[in-house]
Parts: structure tokens; sequence; C-alpha cells
């Protein structure tokens, strides 16, 4: 329960608590302390694998809602208008290519989270796209000689080295 209520503190991860206790008490208390699901041992993996589903269908969800209510992403001097589908910074309008706005949206759209490479061809190209990052790579390095003042030391989309890229919180 402590390890919930810590990791509620700074981050909204989904939590799935896995627990040979069964009691309704437990069930509630990890709930009430955060988590977003609690399943009881013994199970099967399709189970697991399902409610992991279901958890990562709602984070996008929120992700996807929170940007649509607006429209708009803004961090800093970034802005991006998904309605106009146009990127705006320190109020001017950088041109960038289709697949260039379309990395930097989605990035947008799951702020704050990782993107895994795998996730971001996948959903930008199809499950065709394969596994080679280097066309996302590429299209990165055009991104950040773009919106970025100093693209070695970015401050709007981070590389998670290994892993893929995080675009920075939108403004509250």
């Amino acid at each position: 329960m402590e390890v919930v209520s810590s990791l509620r503190s700074w981050s909204a991860l989904p939590v799935i608590v896995v627990s040979a206790r069964g009691r309704e008490r437990d069930k509630v208390m990890a709930l009430d302390q955060g988590a977003d699901d609690y399943l009881t041992k013994p199970f099967g993996p399709a189970e697991l694998l399902a409610r992991i589903r279901t958890e990562l269908r709602h984070v996008r969800a929120a992700a996807v809602g929170e940007m649509s209510r607006t429209g708009i992403f803004r961090s800093g001097e970034l802005v991006i208008d998904c309605n106009r589908r146009r990127v705006f910074l320190k109020g001017e309008d950088i041109h960038l290519t289709q697949s260039e706005y379309r990395i930097l949206s989605l990035l947008a759209m799951h702020a704050g989270r990782v993107l895994t490479y795998d996730f971001i061809l996948k959903e930008l190209w199809g499950p065709s796209a394969g596994s080679s990052n280097q066309i996302l790579r590429v299209n990165m390095a055009n991104i950040r000689r773009k919106i970025e003042e100093n693209p070695s030391e970015p401050r709007y989309v981070f590389t998670e080295i290994g892993v893929g890229y995080r675009m920075v919180d939108a403004d509250e």
C-alpha cells in the first residue's frame, strides 16, 4: 500500500495490484490508495494481459481526451494547434513535413510519457513499419532543428536512450 501511495504522489501510471490476499478489505484499501485494478492469485496470463490492455486503453483515452478538449498543446514558447495542424514557436509558424507533424502531435498527445520507438513507428506507419527506427531518428533530428533553440540540449522533446521519446508536459 505504501508503494501505491508513494507512486500516486508523483505519477499517474496505471497500477494493477497482484496479490494472494483476496479479502474485500485488502482490495478496497489498495483501490483507495490509488491502484487502478486488483487481481487476486491464482489467475491466468490471459486475464492479466486483458487487464493490462484495459488500463492502457484508459490511459490512451485520457491523453486523447485532454488534448481534444482544446485541440491545443502549449509548453513554454511551443504551441501545437491540432485543429489547424500548425505548430508555432515564439509566435512564428514552424513548417513541418507531414511525418514531422504527426510525430510531434503524437508526442504532444502523450506529453510527459515515454513513447517507445516501436509504438511510434506502428502508430504512424502501421504494423508493416518494421523495427528499424532510422526513419524516426531522421525525422526527430529535423524536428529538433526546427523547434529547439539548441537541439543538443532539448527543452521540448527528450530522447530516452534505447527506449523512445518523451514530450515535455504541457503548461497547466
